[in-house]
């Protein structure tokens, strides 16, 4: 490649760089719509993304409530101090409280029935805690046709004995 061909390139790129038909402003104005739509998008995900995160943490808090029963026996006040503290997130409680109760598993759940009988297939029917925690999650911003908050519940029950 020549000097001369060099030149060429040269003279062709800076002309490109320094257009003066306007197409610098325009592409400042598109740049400019864009933005505002690339900035909405990102607020509305996060908002998705801290609400789902919100759930697991109200998952996660009903879980170590029914891992404290399984450690520590039936306590409704110290499983309720349990959930409370599992997570950092302050709108968690342990609502309704937690529950004891004897039951019979089947194909369909866990049956309910007194404490010390006999279930249908023949084992004694054995004791079980359930353990809920509901949160309340508040999008950032108010969105067309959606609820401003949500309540996020979930429950977990393990058998204790």
């Amino acid at each position: 490649m020549g000097k001369s061909a060099a030149m060429d390139y040269r003279t062709a790129f800076q002309r490109l760089l320094h257009r003066t038909d306007g197409v610098q402003g325009v592409a400042a104005i598109e740049f400019a719509i864009l933005a505002v739509v690339l900035l909405v998008l990102m607020i509305c995900v996060s908002d998705i993304g801290m609400g789902f995160y919100r759930k697991m943490q109200v998952q996660n808090a009903a879980q170590v409530g029914a891992q404290y029963a399984m450690l520590h026996g039936f306590s409704s006040s110290s499983i309720r101090a349990a959930v409370t503290a599992a997570t950092s997130y302050p709108d968690i409680s342990a609502s309704p409280d937690p529950n004891q109760y004897c039951g019979c598993p089947s194909n369909s759940g866990i049956g309910t029935t007194t404490c010390g009988s006999t279930c249908a297939d023949g084992t004694t029917a054995a004791t079980y805690v359930s353990v809920s925690a509901q949160g309340t999650y508040n999008t950032l911003i108010t969105y067309p046709l959606i609820p401003r908050s949500f309540t996020l519940t979930a429950q977990s029950t393990v058998r204790i004995q």
